[in-house]
């Protein structure tokens, strides 16, 4: 399931929390976005055809809730980046990101414990 950029920041929302109807995610996107109401509800009809999200009957509105877990969707995600970008290796992402950032070390941490679980296997 492909999700645009503009569909991803609904997401973000509905997965913060959910249900929420159309006017519940303007205001949580209103500092992010300057949308109008219309383009939200596009995003949203297209998030539903893809199946998404759902929605709910509530009174004379929708209440809206994420069918696609965002765990799923940050893996495609990550592996589509590695994919096309570093040909599936991880080593020149790593070293990528690491000349244009200092490494913490935190990440320094985790990455030699990635390293480590990794050896043991």
């Amino acid at each position: 399931m492909n999700i645009s950029d503009a569909e991803a920041q609904i997401m973000e929302v509905l997965w913060d929390r959910a249900p929420q109807s159309t006017d519940d995610i303007a205001t949580a996107l209103q500092d992010r976005q300057d949308w109008q109401l219309a383009t939200i509800k596009t995003l949203l009809n297209r998030l539903l055809n893809k199946g998404a999200i759902s929605a709910e009957k509530d009174g004379r509105r929708y209440l809206y809730s994420p069918v696609l877990q965002r765990e799923h969707w940050l893996k495609r995600q990550s592996m589509g980046l590695l994919d096309r970008l570093f040909g599936g290796s991880l080593a020149p992402l790593v070293a990528q990101f690491s000349s244009e950032r200092k490494l913490s070390e935190a990440d320094l941490k985790a990455l030699k414990q990635l390293i480590r679980e990794h050896e043991n296997d």
